[in-house]
């Protein structure tokens, strides 16, 4: 991709060959980060789309096949394997990956339990002393019944196990929080968590770590639900936005202190220290800070705002994390401003997206703006087909923009979407929109 050829920044350790794993949003704009970086010498994807085919190399390996993955590693020989969704890390590809000798951001399939298991992650919460809504775990019908009585409305039923981004109900409706628990507890070793619903606007913080040290990245907020003001069904995520405005002070420092750290040495000393993404959704509620959910990955679409603003080269903080040397490290130094990101969804999404259709009016990366006050294309669910763009996901892409402030961004962001065409294709309008009006009030 490109040489060496200007002083190594702060975070960066020497000229390095990365290899993404994923093929979504997320990893696009890992890409676009690490294509950046002056450090980083050649660049490959595994599978990717049609937007990480434009600053890397894409390989056809399933991303959740470990020895399919650490043999593209070995033979590629890059020094360090990032792996980007939650599936490939339950599955164990950074055991593997690592087990070969090559550095991986991305923690063990025992470490990421934090985000394949809703059950083992609570247990880690009550061991750490992390502030979370009280549960039950249930693995019967009647079990449940008992547990939404005990909780009242709203309702709050959670799929144990992956259901990428989607196993959550939260609901008025006992029928529906019931029929959702159902079709969880159908399959096999099927379990829910029922959860006391929590008040308060949410929050999405990011911690990379090593193990033993953790670094926040800057606090967004993910908008999950499919339809402007929170309506319709829980998706993978609409649209995010960086950095919160209303935000108290001192709220990074507190998730810091009473969350992502306890976390850490929690799993440290379980004996399956927890190296990579630590992902914390969090509730700012009446009562205080609780946590939502762990995930053990970047979060798709937060890593396109949270990425947008990072200054520090990627490169080498991702590595550092791989190699338990990030306490090292300077700290993070960020762009001033704000970042918004809007998805742009297949017909259908998220219940059945119909893909194929052709996408129009997409600028080429070569043609994307530059410069602070930008606004670029992320391609989520992309390929090429006999010379076509076209959606092969559910999220196809996300319009991205920075701009000086939050109403800025936002409208950099939603002009780029709106040249933009999907036969069917819908978006929310209002990512940010109330954080940028001051709407947004802590309890």
């Amino acid at each position: 991709m490109r040489t060496q050829s200007a002083p190594r920044a702060a975070g960066t350790l020497r000229p390095v060959e990365i290899l993404i794993i994923g093929s979504g949003g997320r990893e696009h704009a890992l890409a676009l980060a690490l294509a950046a970086d002056p450090a980083v010498t050649a660049l490959h994807v595994a599978p990717g789309n049609a937007g990480t085919a434009e600053v890397a190399t894409n390989h056809d390996v399933a991303a959740t096949d470990p020895a399919a993955v650490t043999a593209l590693a070995q033979r590629l020989g890059v020094d360090l394997v990032v792996v980007g969704p939650e599936a490939p890390l339950v599955a164990g590809v950074a055991d593997a990956v690592r087990s070969a000798g090559i550095d991986c951001f991305g923690p063990s399939a025992e470490a990421a339990a934090l985000e394949g298991s809703k059950a083992f992650a609570k247990q880690v919460m009550a061991e750490a002393g992390v502030p979370t809504a009280m549960a039950h775990v249930c693995t019967t019908v009647d079990e449940v019944a008992l547990a939404l009585d005990q909780f009242g409305a709203p309702y709050v039923v959670k799929d144990d196990g992956l259901a990428g981004g989607k196993g959550v109900v939260v609901t008025e409706d006992r029928a529906a929080a019931l029929a959702h628990a159902g079709a969880c507890l159908a399959r096999p070793d099927g379990a829910v968590v029922v959860e006391e619903f929590l008040d308060g606007p949410e929050v999405s913080l990011f911690a990379i770590t090593d193990g033993t040290t953790a670094v926040p990245l800057v606090p967004a907020q993910d908008f999950k639900r499919a339809g402007d003001g929170d309506a319709g069904p829980n998706t993978g995520g609409m649209g995010a936005y960086a950095p919160l405005p209303w935000a108290p002070p001192g709220l990074v420092d507190e998730v810091m202190a009473r969350v992502v750290q306890p976390t850490v040495e929690a799993m440290r000393h379980r004996g399956t220290p927890f190296a990579g993404l630590l992902y914390a959704g969090l509730a700012v509620t009446r009562r205080g800070l609780r946590v939502v959910e762990f995930n053990a990955r970047f979060g798709d679409p937060e890593t396109q705002v949270v990425l947008a603003l990072l200054r520090t080269p990627l490169a080498g903080v991702l590595r550092a994390a791989a190699r338990g040397t990030l306490g090292l490290l300077p700290p993070l130094e960020w762009h001033p401003g704000s970042a918004v990101t809007v998805v742009l969804a297949a017909p259908g999404y998220p219940e059945a997206p119909v893909t194929g259709g052709v996408l129009t009016g997409v600028p080429a990366a070569a043609d994307a703006e530059t410069g602070w006050d930008a606004a670029w294309v992320v391609h989520a669910g992309t390929a090429r087909h006999d010379g076509d763009l076209v959606a092969t996901g559910g999220r196809v892409l996300c319009a991205t923009a920075r701009a000086a402030d939050l109403e800025g961004a936002r409208e950099r962001a939603y002009d780029l979407l709106e040249g933009i065409g999907l036969a069917g294709g819908h978006h929310r309008r209002d990512i940010g929109l109330a954080a940028a009006q001051g709407r947004i009030s802590v309890p």
